[in-house]
């Protein structure tokens, strides 16, 4: 597969459902992946990456940033309340605004430093006990407790159970972010990013499918 390959399903997904070319922002997942693939799609001119830990992207990405100019970098795995600073500092996005703790950690971050990500809410899609993101019958009241707080959420964010057929989830997502007056939606990831941008996406986020697999060990 690879990027190149990547970016033209992107727009032929994007000219299928009628939308504009490059209306959908494609999110490189580039979490434990060898800093020569990751260099490797900075030289071929892609700039929008995502990262799961702070920890992982603060050692990683400002040495990037000093040789690539114009890098937008996301956080889309959990964000533990006690790196919203760095996060704040770091992150051009966080896709996971799962709780009030958090949010009040990332406000004042903001008034700290002066800078404020793109914030998306992740939605618990599936009512999953497991998985972080907010219920579904819950998220009105907690998108007007962050706007309570100064936040401007832009967006929502989910990731459908394992098992099921993510498409309504993806369409569940977008009937609820155009309920609240919200404009992005991040849904979809290597296996079902097409599906995503079809019922709406605007940021999809794709790993192992530009990259390769990933080595834990």
């Amino acid at each position: 597969m690879g990027l190149e390959d990547i970016v033209a399903r992107v727009r032929a997904a994007e000219e299928k459902a009628g939308r504009a070319p490059g209306s959908v922002r494609l999110i490189a997942v580039s979490k434990v992946q060898p800093d020569a693939r990751v260099r490797a799609a900075l030289e071929g001119g892609h700039r929008v990456f995502g990262e799961n830990y702070v920890q992982e992207a603060a050692a990683k990405w400002p040495g990037f940033r000093a040789g690539f100019p114009g890098v937008e970098l996301h956080m889309i795995g959990p964000l533990q309340s006690n790196k919203a600073r760095q996060a704040v500092e770091l992150f051009d996005a966080i896709h996971t605004l799962d709780r009030m703790s958090l949010a009040r950690k990332i406000a004042a971050q903001i008034d700290a430093q002066g800078r404020a990500p793109q914030l998306f809410v992740q939605v618990n899609t599936g009512d999953e006990p497991q998985k972080a993101g907010i219920l579904v019958d819950e998220l009105p009241g907690f998108l007007a407790e962050c706007r309570a707080l100064g936040l401007a959420p832009e967006g929502l964010m989910c990731i459908p159970p394992e098992a099921d057929d993510p498409a309504p989830h993806f369409r569940l997502l977008r009937d609820l972010a155009r309920d609240q007056g919200l404009d992005a939606l991040s849904m979809g990831m290597s296996a079902d990013f097409e599906q995503a941008i079809a019922l709406g996406a605007t940021h999809v986020r794709v790993g192992s499918a530009i990259f390769g697999a990933r080595d834990y060990s």
